[in-house]
């Protein structure tokens, strides 16, 4: 990786890891992103940002069959992956942001706690009240905007989440499948009464919001190289695509 846009004085500072191009990529290439940052990077905190496809992606506890519509992800185009967090099931697409955080910190806890509060600081500084829930959730008021997972590896937590600033709302209800009695839990009747978007509170456009993202949380750049594309890639093929 070659360093860029730094100083000596920022060598504790979160650095912002970019890709040499703004090809969109699979699911899958994002995941085994942050496993090749963790697995290569020990100097710098490091967090991205990823739009894909439309695609599903449920936790490594979490049987397929209980979580996504396969059917319908198969008549929709729609990619479902395996990620190695726990949490729950989610759809995504080019309308919301995914967010990656690789932290040193070796306890999960604390380095949900940091992503949580992280995202938090940001929302808040765009006007938006947001909180933290005690299922790791970020809500605005009684509604979900970001959900989060993380695990652990080689000294490091890798901590992920949605930020849903849009998305297509058909494919999300149809695509995931969770049980009535998890939606009861939560008090709602559909996943459509559980979350709300983040459009809907803020003037920023999606890139926009990208750019104020990486200003506020990131001092400098790590740059991807080729080789380390070519890394990524290679650990992309252990991760378990269904469709």
């Amino acid at each position: 990786m070659h360093q860029i846009e730094t100083t000596d004085d920022e060598f504790e500072s979160m650095k912002y890891v970019q890709l040499p191009d703004n090809r969109v990529r699979a699911l899958s290439f994002y995941l085994a992103m942050e496993e090749y940052v963790a697995r290569h990077v020990d100097e710098y905190v490091c967090f991205f940002m990823w739009q894909v496809k439309p695609s599903v992606i449920f936790g490594r506890n979490q049987f397929v069959e209980n979580e996504v519509n396969i059917d319908y992800c198969r008549q929709h185009n729609i990619e479902v992956f395996r990620r190695k967090s726990g949490g729950g099931c989610v759809y995504a697409d080019q309308d919301n942001l995914m967010l990656s955080l690789i932290t040193r910190e070796e306890n999960v806890g604390i380095a949900f706690n940091q992503y949580i509060n992280m995202v938090i600081l940001v929302l808040r500084k765009l006007g938006v009240e947001a909180v933290g829930s005690h299922h790791n959730d970020i809500m605005i008021g009684d509604r979900k905007v970001s959900g989060t997972a993380c695990y652990k590896l080689d000294g490091h937590c890798i901590v992920h989440g949605t930020l849903l600033y849009d998305t297509n709302m058909e494919h999300m209800t149809h695509a995931i499948t969770p049980t009535q009695e998890k939606l009861l839990k939560n008090g709602v009747q559909s996943v459509r009464q559980r979350i709300c978007l983040l459009k809907d509170y803020i003037s920023y456009n999606i890139e926009e919001l990208r750019k104020f993202i990486q200003l506020q949380l990131c001092e400098g750049e790590l740059l991807l190289t080729d080789n380390d594309i070519s890394g990524i890639e290679e650990l992309e093929q252990k991760y378990e695509i269904i469709r």
